[in-house]
């Protein structure tokens, strides 16, 4: 076909706001349960609400509760693990409330006797004892960042609930033996976060549901130990990154022993509950998710033999399904989608749920490339887009302007997905360079903990060596550089724009501008994340001014975009206003928009939409070029400038 010769960043795009807002919805915690599948869909156009969906076994699909019931978990504030079904039993946390709500297949939905101000999370149920087993984040008569940590029992029966196990500052994956009689569990300890150093414990559990004698599993390694969990022949599995990688292991005799060592993560960090990098096969074999540069692909291990398995990337381990698999694919050309594969031997895979249309025809879809460039005297790791869409090429003697995203966590990973998110702007002639900086998981701990003590200047350097890696070798326009983060990412966005030259605007999603602020004003799971990040106070506090944007602003030539969540208790709206007022006090050009109802990220669809176009319009604003299509204008505070 005949192309259109247009301005790069002024192509028409098919990724329209309506298209990421309305039509598409997220993907998450697939479970099997007997011959029917369950799953999360997040969904922005139902007032951001995530749904639990359930795939019966004559294949209809339904969700279990209506609008405006929402399945989530705030503890930790990130959440996970809200939700845990077997036998046709459902028990779930809803998100707004943090109700406890429990489904029986002959009963309509009824809700636990939870008291107000407690969280629950990381459902496992014991059935012989009519219970089910949860984290409990209390925050009744406690400081908000300080609630206390329990496992503790909710009765089926409607009994008061049992607190079985406190003390330690965090606790987390309760998981019950087969035959009832044993319990694992995690926990760790201020000031270490789980990727850091976590217990792997192990307790008897007596025929009243009481915990004996607690055997601390760990050893004298100090390593990050997640996921445990039973085979059906009662031998506990878990992941450990006691090799520098997170590898799997079993308790057999007492003993524990590799199952299948690899130079590659089977695990990750405990950002969140009820993650899933392995499960079982019914004889007996595992089927893990295997992460190695950045690609999430599934294997089976059999005899200690690691065997890829050609299904293409997943979001997390497949669950065993009769004779095939299960699982949530996230492929390079098209959305994420819920995947049935028939048999393990032959046989394509069915698509389940999708996560959006597909919309983009294969000659404008952008495939992330892996991408490693020089930095710190080291290698960096990125996944670079080209700008791409079948009816637009740019004009001649020209360079298309480039987004670097860093990620947030920043003990995060990203990988070459198929992203709308990202595919919206190689649609409309952006370049995209996402990218896995030093700190980020997937590259073995010594790779992680680059980041250590460094926050804001290994990063940093990484965004910057990937965008002039891209400069230098002709594929993107030196002089229209940007970066963009949320969380993590807004940090490093800013202290990028405060410490170097390469970048010419930025985007600051909810992202953290003053880090003694942060130390002092955040929840409790990360209130002593900076120990590890910055250092400990007050030992640090010069480290803390240095690396904190909001004093650098003398050094910031280009102009910014904020966006905040007006509820964000993980950073609170004051970082990005106290650097708002400051910017805009020494007359640089500065926007913000902060959104009612909105957290740390965004869920809703009119939020998702402004974000959308503003950003979009507020590259073209800097850059000099229109922006077809947009709803709304961005407002600037002070003129623009060339940077």
């Amino acid at each position: 076909m005949t192309k259109t010769t247009a301005p790069y960043g002024t192509w028409i795009s098919p990724v329209t706001t309506k298209l990421m807002t309305e039509a598409a919805i997220g993907l998450s915690v697939l479970t099997v349960d007997h011959d029917d599948l369950y799953w999360l869909e997040s969904r922005a156009h139902e007032a951001g609400r995530t749904a639990l969906c359930k795939r019966s076994a004559d294949g209809g699909i339904s969700d279990i509760m209506p609008i405006p019931v929402s399945v989530g978990s705030r503890v930790h504030e990130y959440g996970g693990g809200a939700y845990a079904v077997k036998d046709g039993i459902i028990v779930f946390s809803e998100r707004k409330e943090g109700s406890v709500w429990l489904i029986e297949p002959d009963t309509g939905p009824s809700s636990f006797a939870t008291p107000e101000g407690c969280r629950y999370a990381d459902f496992e149920f014991d059935f012989p004892r009519r219970r089910v087993l949860a984290i409990r984040e209390d925050h009744r008569d406690r400081p908000p960042t300080d609630p206390k940590a329990a496992i503790v029992a909710l009765s089926l029966d409607g009994e008061a609930e049992t607190i079985l196990v406190e003390g330690p500052d965090f606790l987390s994956s309760p998981r019950l033996s087969p035959d009832g009689q044993k319990l694992a569990w995690i926990s760790w300890n201020h000031p270490d976060m789980p990727w850091d150093a976590s217990e792997l414990l192990l307790a008897d559990v007596s025929a009243d549901g009481s915990i004996g004698k607690v055997e601390n599993l760990t050893g004298p390694i100090r390593q990050s130990i997640v996921q445990p969990r039973w085979s059906d022949d009662g031998i506990l599995h878990f992941s450990s990154d006691r090799t520098g990688w997170w590898n799997l292991y079993a308790l057999r005799s007492g003993a524990i022993e590799p199952i299948a060592p690899i130079e590659a993560e089977i695990g990750g960090p405990h950002w969140v509950f009820g993650q899933r990098s392995y499960s079982f096969l019914p004889d007996g074999r595992i089927i893990a998710m295997v992460s190695q540069n950045g690609i999430r692909t599934a294997a089976i291990i059999d005899g200690g033999k690691i065997v890829p398995l050609d299904i293409g990337q997943v979001h997390e381990a497949p669950l065993a399904l009769g004779e095939g698999l299960a699982y949530i694919a996230t492929p390079r050309t098209q959305s994420p989608f819920v995947a049935v594969l028939p048999s393990l031997s032959d046989g394509a895979p069915i698509i389940i749920r999708s996560g959006a249309p597909a919309v983009l025809p294969e000659g404008s879809i952008s495939i992330g490339e892996p991408m490693d460039f020089p930095t710190r005297g080291a290698i960096g790791h990125a996944f670079w887009y080209p700008p791409k869409n079948e009816a637009y090429e740019g004009q001649a003697g020209s360079l298309p302007p480039l987004v670097v995203l860093s990620h947030g966590g920043p003990t995060s990973m990203t990988t070459n997905g198929f992203s709308l998110a990202i595919q919206w702007w190689t649609t409309r002639g952006f370049g995209v360079v996402d990218v896995n900086y030093g700190g980020s998981t997937g590259f073995g701990r010594p790779y992680r903990e680059a980041l250590n003590g460094t926050w804001g200047i290994v990063d940093v350097e990484d965004c910057a060596a990937a965008a002039k890696a891209l400069a230098d070798r002709g594929l993107v326009d030196r002089d229209r550089i940007v970066i963009r983060g949320g969380s993590a990412g807004g940090f490093t966005t800013l202290a990028a724009l405060t410490s170097t030259n390469v970048f010419r605007a930025g985007a600051s999603l909810y992202g953290v501008a003053d880090l003694k602020l942060l130390a002092s004003d955040t929840h409790k799971f990360e209130s002593r994340y900076l120990d590890g990040l910055i250092g400990p106070l007050p030992q640090a506090d010069a480290l803390y001014i240095e690396r904190s944007p909001i004093h650098h602003i003398d050094r910031l030539t280009c102009p910014l975009i904020f966006f905040q969540g007006q509820d964000d208790k993980t950073v609170p709206p004051n970082q990005a206003e106290t650097m708002v007022e400051a910017i805009a006090a020494r007359g640089l050009p500065v926007a913000y928009y902060s959104f009612e109802g909105e957290g740390h990220g965004f869920r809703q669809a009119e939020t998702l939409r402004r974000v959308l176009d503003l950003e979009l319009g507020f590259y073209g604003r800097v850059f000099g070029f229109t922006t077809p299509g947009l709803s709304e204008e961005v407002v600037i505070r002070n003129e623009i400038k060339k940077c």
